[in-house]
């Protein structure tokens, strides 16, 4: 049996990073607006992260859906664990319910 490589390259960035955001564009030149507010978001709070550029690869941009069973990007991931996409991300941001996890989770945060 092989092994899907788009697969194998999102278990290797979520388990090598502690957050990582599956994105369209980059954090400079985001390529949608929900992008756009997660880069906002975490850039906020001085949160580290690692992004995966999904325009660059059809495998990754659908490999990400599959791999979580959501269908939309952005998807975030903290510690090897999905957390959401940008309705998710926002709300929890806007509740103060996002800085709270990454600390539980051990997630530096750059005072901002």
């Amino acid at each position: 049996m092989s092994e899907n490589p788009a697969i194998s390259a999102i278990q290797d960035a979520t388990s090598s990073h502690d957050v990582v955001l599956f994105m369209k564009g980059t954090p400079l030149f985001p390529q949608c607006g929900f992008s756009q507010q997660v880069v906002q978001i975490l850039s906020y709070l001085g949160v580290q992260f690692k992004s995966v550029n999904v325009l660059d690869s059809d495998e990754i941009r659908e490999g990400i859906k599959a791999f979580s069973d959501w269908p939309t990007i952005p998807q975030l991931y903290v510690k090897n664990e999905f957390v959401g996409g940008c309705d998710i991300i926002r709300e929890m941001f806007e509740q103060g319910e996002l800085r709270d996890y990454l600390a539980e989770k051990g997630v530096d945060l750059v005072a901002a």
